[in-house]
């Protein structure tokens, strides 16, 4: 397949959803600019007129440009208890100000003292004057912070995929977690070029307005008239996109799946990595097709406590988490080694403290584990962790943020085995295990069902210590839910005795090692199990 055809493809399977990641992505830097445009320029003239107040204004909203964008979206989800759409528009709206503020102060500034005499000799008013010469003089100024705003915006806006915002992020995140690069690419080209587009729509504008006002023939007029609606059309497109995402996209999924979608909403969330996201999808298909249920899909959620928090504030419904995450993460438990044991303890601590309720477990245990080059640790004669611990101190690991800063991860591990390794790299999941086969680190922190621990030639230590609890994979939904909908633990309870590790490695693999469409990984193995009824092929095409 040529380079072309490769990339018509991949437009063909996504092209739905692109449509509606776009739609999200300009309502999301829209609304945001919007909302900045209306507080910036009105703290933009306080500041101008009120020399006192120029100086600590600029530096209040400077010092939010400081913040790193993850770190903001971070504090804004733990001030809200909210994942979605609100705490990015507030994030994005923060660091839009400081660019509109600074030009609406430099282009009042600007303005000749005479011609404000002169508007005061006429007998104008101060607001007179500000709305009728002192805030059109400076138009173009101001205008070209908000350009600036807007842009910087929709590079920003990518990360809101991060907390479930959705937008072109989202191809990004997805990407990154199943190293796929033709979806970080899907996400990521689009989002320059809609940069440009919103880019030459503000300059439009901005040429638009000056152009009134001196040209006389009609077909400049009319031309002028054209330009300054650009940026109101690309939030028209964007709207009805938006749209088709947050009203049609459900309705649309659950008619290929046969439900007439009559029953409520559900929305199901996933964690961002690949294993996370098959379940997902897999009981999502479910409920489509043996429920009359619409499910709303919120993939890509950024770590076990977002994920947990928003299934607890009723952001989501239902996800997939693994009992001793749940135990030791997200409960603060002591670590148990009998899996009966955890699973009932979670169970009763998330029903009495959260209103969760446990469904029944999947026959998955995802276990942490450290992972090393098979041949390296034939020549070091490496078979459990303690046999690594004499060593790691010259050592290279790689974990992922999370990994490192869990109690079941690396601060826990390091305590009981003693480990103190060389040097640590924060990384990707989707990264760390090429790092390791490529030999840019010498350990990782591994999933005991992912499908490249064979393909990349990798050994799993043994935990000769016990320090890991089992993780086996849960579905935990909302009590409330549960309660008005039984069915849904009836309808996803046929996965536990279809699914173990040897296939889950397989599902793993064929979206991380063979690059293909977990819906589509997905749809295949639910119908194979016959969980699935007989669906058209229309089923069979899209993104998660």
């Amino acid at each position: 397949m040529s380079g072309l055809d490769h990339v018509l493809a991949v437009i063909e399977a996504n092209g739905v959803e692109l449509w509606l990641r776009t739609g999200q992505h300009i309502m999301l830097t829209g609304v945001s600019t919007l909302i900045a445009i209306c507080i910036g320029i009105p703290l933009g003239v306080f500041a101008a007129k009120h020399a006192r107040a120029e100086r600590p204004l600029l530096a209040g909203v400077g010092i939010l440009q400081t913040v790193p964008s993850l770190a903001m979206l971070a504090l804004l989800l733990a001030m809200l208890q909210q994942i979605g759409a609100l705490p990015a528009i507030i994030a994005l709206t923060l660091y839009a100000l400081l660019p509109i503020v600074r030009n609406t102060v430099t282009g009042l500034r600007g303005i000749a003292p005479d011609i404000r005499e002169a508007a005061r000799g006429v007998g104008m008013t101060a607001a007179q004057q500000l709305r009728l010469v002192e805030l059109p003089l400076a138009l173009p100024v101001i205008v070209a912070g908000v350009r600036t705003a807007a842009v910087v915006g929709v590079g920003i806006a990518t990360l809101s995929a991060f907390i479930g915002a959705g937008g072109l992020g989202q191809f990004i995140n997805r990407g990154l977690a199943l190293s796929n690069t033709d979806l970080i690419l899907l996400g990521a080209i689009p989002s320059a070029l809609l940069a440009l587009a919103v880019d030459g729509a503000i300059a439009a504008f901005q040429w638009g307005i000056e152009s009134r006002r001196r040209v006389r023939e009609p077909a400049g007029i009319w031309a002028a008239r054209m330009a300054t609606v650009l940026p109101a059309l690309i939030l028209v497109i964007g709207a009805i996109a938006f749209w088709s995402t947050t009203g049609g996209g459900s309705v649309r999924r659950a008619a290929e799946h046969g439900g007439p979608g009559a029953g409520g909403t559900v929305r199901i969330g996933a964690k961002n990595f690949t294993e996370n996201l098959l379940l997902a999808e897999m009981i999502a298909q479910l409920l489509e097709a043996r429920t009359d249920l619409r499910i709303e899909r919120r993939y890509g959620l950024g770590g076990t406590m977002i994920a947990h928090n928003a299934l607890r504030d009723g952001a989501i419904d239902l996800y997939v988490e693994y009992t001793g995450t749940a135990l030791t993460a997200i409960l603060r438990a002591p670590s148990m080694s009998d899996p009966e044991a955890v699973y009932d303890h979670v169970s009763e601590a998330y029903a009495e403290r959260f209103d969760l309720v446990w469904l029944t477990p999947f026959r998955i245990n995802n276990a942490y584990a450290l992972a090393v080059r098979r041949a390296m640790a034939r020549e070091r004669a490496w078979t459990t962790i303690s046999d690594l611990a004499r060593e790691a101190k010259s050592l290279r690991a790689g974990f992922t943020p999370e990994f490192s800063e869990r109690p079941d991860g690396y601060p826990g591990l390091a305590a009981v085995y003693g480990l103190a390794f060389g040097r640590v790299y924060d990384l990707e999941a989707a990264l760390m295990y090429r790092a390791l086969a490529e030999g840019e680190v010498d350990v990782i922190s591994a999933y005991a069902t992912d499908g490249r621990i064979e393909a990349l030639q990798l050994l799993l230590l043994d935990d000769d210590r016990h320090f890991f609890p089992p993780y086996f994979a849960v579905p935990v939904v909302r009590a409330g839910l549960l309660a008005r909908h039984p069915e849904i633990g009836t309808v996803i309870a046929p996965l536990s005795n279809s699914l173990d590790d040897k296939i889950m490695r397989a599902l793993n693999w064929a979206v991380d090692g063979e690059k293909r469409n977990p819906r589509k990984v997905a749809t295949e193995f639910l119908r194979a199990k016959k969980l699935l009824p007989a669906v058209t092929e229309s089923t069979l095409h899209g993104a998660p």
